[in-house]
């Protein structure tokens, strides 16, 4: 019986270590942002992230409104914010800060991926 609880509260802890990680967090700009953004759109729930093969480098994000959370998306509430992760995205994107710059000449969604492994010259893709 003692085996069989430190076994059982090993697989707790791991699976506890994972949900930790899975899911992409925002920073209090994104979550922001996200805020004003769904002001306008009543009828939407959250954002979905996501990613599509695309650019010199293989992945690039997507990120769209959604009105519903899909069968397979992993949803993560932050602050009130509700974003969706794709099936096809969610190991791709385990860990991944969300934060939404502003500069004097753009603004944009950026995603600090820790599991990056290269990008294209341009920015615009990246491979894992």
């Amino acid at each position: 019986i003692n085996i069989y609880m430190q076994v059982l509260t090993a697989n707790i802890q791991k699976r506890n270590q994972i949900d930790l990680y899975a899911f992409v967090f925002q920073t209090p700009s994104a979550v922001q942002k996200i805020k004003e953004l769904l002001k306008d759109k009543p009828d939407h729930v959250g954002v979905k992230v996501g990613v599509r093969t695309r650019g010199c480098n293989g992945l690039s994000y997507t990120l769209e409104y959604t009105k519903s959370k899909g069968d397979s998306d992993e949803e993560v509430v932050q602050d009130g914010v509700r974003v969706f992760i794709e099936k096809k995205a969610q190991l791709t994107l385990l860990g991944t800060e969300m934060d939404y710059v502003e500069d004097k000449l753009s603004s944009e969604f950026v995603f600090n991926n820790p599991n990056i492994k290269g990008t294209c010259g341009c920015g615009e893709s990246f491979n894992i």
